[in-house]
């Protein structure tokens, strides 16, 4: 018992002595700090503003924005020209084709919408977000439509309206409207159901080559999300060629037959213009669709550069013909009626005397001397 206290008593009085120290383990944090790294995101400054990953999505939305602006003037000249005509019976008889004219400005705005939705990052920035649950499938669902818009629908609605102005401006009688939109409709029909058949049921799967791809393609980023890029099937391309030949006969025996009969020399001018625009057009596309097949990945930098070159074309040859049968015409017949001199902000005429007017010299209808015969010399088209 006594060793015990005295045991017991040494410990108390014992003075701390600090354990020997142990050997180092190695930490199971990394010795330097990792911050985050903000800029690895994309677009966290500006989450709201989508930025294009590529420079052929750029260009193409800076194309498909000149179109549309265009297509907007034109839109703006067609309803100008209509709502004067109602007040000047000397522009009644240049108005008869205003609904053809329209219908060619939205088909050529509808088919630039329409390439702005091919673009992949504006389907995952502005389409998918709406459709959250939307499947692989619904994207490839996508991609065939817009293939049998554009190249079933769209353009071709538009060379087929641009070809019935080009051979309305040689008839004495312009024939209606309405029936205009229903030609329009029927020729535009053969094409489109043969896009419908060749993409949406694949005919002639069999047939084709392994390597050539179909209306999309499957690709992965590296965060191993899945996306589906819209491309061009070999056969809806080797359809529309075949529309392509016929049209472009069609296209050249009609400009043919306006440059026999046509003397204005302005006006032959822009025929010959719009058949060169449409005849290097329509090939350079075709050749673009041809070469495209080689390339089966749409991320490829070639790939990227025949399809902007074959949009660029295509968007070319809908600019001049806005150009040639909307803006020229219409602006011709406004100054040859006196209409972009006279008019008003308040919306009216000045009232002016016969008299005044031959003083002046301008004939009783407003129009300058010769106005007549120029009118009788060009076209309501042109």
């Amino acid at each position: 018992m006594r060793k015990l206290l005295i045991s017991s008593g040494d410990l108390a009085f014992q003075p701390y002595s600090p354990p020997p120290p142990s050997s180092p383990l190695p930490s199971p944090y990394p010795s330097s700090i990792q911050y985050p790294n903000f800029f690895a995101r994309e677009n966290f400054f500006f989450p709201s503003i989508p930025v294009a990953k590529s420079v052929f999505d750029l260009a193409t939305l800076s194309f498909v924005a000149g179109l549309l602006l265009l297509s907007l003037l034109a839109v703006a000249f067609i309803f100008h020209l209509r709502l004067r005509s109602r007040r000047a019976y000397h522009l009644q008889n240049f108005n008869s084709l205003w609904i053809v004219r329209l219908l060619l400005v939205s088909l050529a705005s509808l088919w630039a919408v329409n390439e702005i939705l091919r673009l992949p990052f504006i389907r995952r920035k502005h389409l998918y977000p709406f459709l959250p649950s939307i499947s692989l499938k619904q994207q490839e669902n996508i991609c065939k439509l817009h293939v049998v818009l554009s190249l079933g629908f769209f353009e071709p609605g538009f060379l087929i309206t641009l070809l019935f102005l080009v051979n309305v401006s040689i008839k004495k009688k312009n024939p209606p409207q309405l029936w205009a939109i229903a030609s329009v409709l029927i020729l535009c029909s053969p094409i489109i159901l043969l896009q419908i058949i060749f993409v949406f049921f694949s005919p002639f799967e069999s047939f084709v080559p392994k390597f050539t791809p179909s209306s999309s393609v499957l690709t992965t980023d590296h965060y191993g999300n899945k996306s589906v890029l819209c491309v061009y099937p070999i056969m809806s391309s080797l359809a529309f060629s075949g529309f392509t030949i016929a049209y472009a006969t069609a296209f050249l025996l009609s400009c043919w037959r306006v440059m026999a009969l046509v003397i204005n020399k302005g006006i032959r001018q822009r025929i010959s213009m719009l058949a060169t625009t449409v005849m290097v057009a329509l090939p350079l596309q075709i050749i673009c669709l041809s070469l495209s097949w080689l390339w089966m990945s749409p991320e490829d930098a070639v790939y990227g550069s025949l399809v902007l070159a074959m949009f660029v074309s295509v968007a070319w040859c809908m600019a001049v013909g806005e150009v040639i049968l909307v803006l020229r015409p219409i602006r011709d017949t406004l100054e040859a009626g006196g209409d972009c001199c006279r008019w008003s902000p308040g919306g009216g005429y000045p009232e002016t005397a016969k008299h005044g007017d031959k003083e002046q010299g301008r004939n009783h209808d407003g129009a300058p001397p010769g106005a007549a015969e120029e009118r009788e010399k060009g076209s309501d088209v042109y």
